[in-house]
């Protein structure tokens, strides 16, 4: 823990010597460090900073010591219009980016970043290569294909060119593998997967196919004229999921409620305190199997007020569940 508070007081100070060109006191540097951080402290990290290869110089103004970043070191990345604390930023963001772009975009992400340390001397990586280990998330699993670049490349050319694709596609909704031709809108990823937004001119409406399960794509000369189409990926949903949305209304416990409180669930949420000391939450969104489980997850915490259709699946789905227990 305290290695990491260090290399985040020395960011913090990086950053605020890039932002001022006329340099910084050994005071301003203790205020932008926090609280409680001592005048040797700051001194030991502008030499740590300086070993590590960021070109900082002293000089004297006024009778006090000021501290600078010479900038003409980073005039590469000044004509690529790239601040060093924007490249020091997108390189930390490797991690994130790596748990949310999955296997499909991995290597391809492995190798822009590599590009990236080619702009700095390899002393100054050095230290850029401990930040991620200040931040970390997560990686979503899915099971995507060894396919899935080419099927990308394919559905993002066609997507640019407006071009019809005809594909077949493992639907399980139906349990059956069918061909569809569509008119590809969109590629997004949400919760561990690649989904294609797509026009399918037999049903005259927008659908939405799992990258993972289109077994076959072919792009056809065939162009069309792209409709209007929302740009927000699953915007009725709390998952991913489409359809028309409705107004939900669930009430939680007061044990829970600090929790639901702190999270923006959706853009249409309505929070209402409770005298009980719990919260209502209002919401307009697609009542599907994603919001079901949202709720069953919940367990007692939660209670579906409204609509009275949603209220008696929740309760099929516990009376089910009791009955897979045996109780």
């Amino acid at each position: 823990m305290e290695r990491h508070a260090e290399i985040v007081r020395q960011w913090r100070i990086l950053l605020a010597l890039e932002g001022r060109a006329r340099g910084l006191s050994l005071a301003d540097l203790q205020e932008v460090a926090g609280e409680g951080v001592s005048d040797r402290t700051i001194r030991r990290d502008l030499a740590a900073l300086s070993q590590a290869g960021f070109p900082i110089e002293s000089s004297r103004v006024d009778g006090r010591t000021r501290y600078t970043l010479n900038r003409e070191v980073f005039g590469g990345l000044a004509s690529a219009g790239l601040s060093l604390s924007e490249l020091c930023a997108l390189y930390l963001s490797r991690t994130l980016l790596s748990a949310l772009a999955g296997d499909p975009f991995r290597d391809s992400l492995t190798s822009a970043f590599d590009k990236l340390a080619e702009a700095l001397p390899p002393a100054l990586w050095r230290f850029i290569d401990q930040l991620p280990s200040a931040l970390a998330a997560k990686a979503q699993t899915a099971r995507v294909p060894s396919a899935a670049p080419r099927l990308v490349d394919a559905l993002m050319g066609a997507i640019l060119a407006h071009r019809r694709a005809r594909m077949r596609y493992h639907s399980f909704a139906s349990q059956q593998v069918k061909d569809y031709l569509v008119e590809p809108y969109r590629v997004a990823y949400a919760q561990g997967t690649l989904y294609l937004f797509a026009f399918v001119p037999l049903y005259g409406e927008m659908r939405t196919f799992a990258v993972q399960r289109i077994e076959s794509l072919v792009v056809l000369e065939d162009t069309f004229d792209p409709r209007e189409a929302s740009a927000a990926v699953f915007p009725d949903s709390l998952t991913v999921y489409s359809g028309t949305p409705e107004r939900v209304v669930i009430d939680f416990t007061s044990a829970e409620s600090p929790y639901i409180r702190e999270r923006d669930w959706h853009p249409s949420q309505v929070l209402e305190d409770r005298a009980d000391g719990g919260v209502r939450l209002t919401l307009d969104v697609v009542i599907d199997w994603g919001l079901e489980a949202w709720v069953l997850g919940f367990g007692p915490a939660a209670r579906v007020v409204h609509p009275p259709a949603l209220v008696a699946r929740i309760v099929e789905r516990l009376d089910a569940a009791r009955a897979r227990y045996g109780g």
